[in-house]
């Protein structure tokens, strides 16, 4: 691992978290949803991200831990990272209530909307909805920006393009935190600021991640920690951005983003070869 790469790491990391900060913006000073153009860029998203995770990562991850371990044994411990990064991201999942779960798909026209506020009052009171949000989605980009980081750190041109791929997942993660912290508080520049807050878990997740992996980081551990890393990436896109997606615009837009960004992905990889 490449400690000369730690500031181009923490920058992409910083870039990704507070991308939310962009759909926060677009849900307050844009009149309409791009619904065609959210749902191809959801889906290239989850390209970037599948095809990255079972080309790139695994690949590094099954290289690192063979080395260490052997190849039997290396394969067999890649396998079981892969599935612990699915548990691990399913865990934090499954405790986010789904009301709370800053990726219910939301439409920026919706803002201020009588039938949406009714749907934020029944639930629970209005200040409450925007806490529990915010915290939803700092628990979830905590994994996210550990990712990202130590991706980077890897390899700089791999950070970016997961990087890239997370930002783009944020932004519609951003319209959705600002909608309940807005009837919380009743003030668009507050919602704007806790959902650009909010984007800082990922930083965070970043530095914490690599203060308490940093001491004791070899060839096992960091295999490990890519091939969970994968894991998480695939969760993400087949639970999250493909789902999305569809939810925005028509099956066959999410399907041609997914086939682009694996495309794109893998065009980048080979002319860097």
């Amino acid at each position: 691992m490449d400690l000369s790469n730690l500031w181009i790491a923490f920058l992409l990391t910083l870039f990704a978290g507070l991308s939310t900060g962009i759909g926060s913006f677009l849900a307050f000073f844009t009149k309409k949803t791009n619904t065609k153009l959210l749902s191809v860029a959801l889906g290239f998203s989850a390209g970037v991200m599948i095809y990255i995770s079972f080309v790139e990562l695994l690949d590094i991850a099954s290289e690192s831990l063979s080395s260490f371990y052997g190849e039997k044994k290396g394969k067999w411990l890649t396998a079981a990272s892969f599935f612990s990064g699915i548990f691990i991201i399913g865990i934090i999942d499954r405790f986010i209530p789904s009301f709370e779960n800053p990726h219910e798909v939301h439409k920026i026209e919706a803002l201020g909307s009588t039938e949406e506020k009714k749907v934020f009052k029944r639930q629970s009171s209005l200040y409450r909805t925007g806490m529990f949000t915010a915290l939803a989605i700092a628990i979830h980009n905590f994994p996210e920006g550990l990712a990202t980081f130590v991706s980077a750190l890897k390899d700089p041109q791999l950070g970016f393009a997961i990087a890239f791929a997370i930002a783009i997942h944020n932004i519609p993660e951003g319209i959705a935190v600002s909608f309940p912290i807005f009837y919380a508080t009743e003030n668009r520049k507050k919602a704007f600021f806790y959902s650009f807050l909010s984007g800082l878990a990922e930083p965070v997740g970043a530095i914490v991640g690599f203060w308490l992996f940093s001491s004791f980081i070899d060839d096992a551990t960091f295999g490990f920690i890519m091939g969970s890393i994968a894991g998480i990436m695939v969760f993400i896109s087949l639970d999250e951005l493909l789902p999305a997606a569809e939810e925005y615009g028509e099956h066959h837009l999410s399907i041609y983003g997914l086939i682009a960004g694996m495309a794109v992905m893998a065009l980048s990889l080979l002319l860097f070869l």
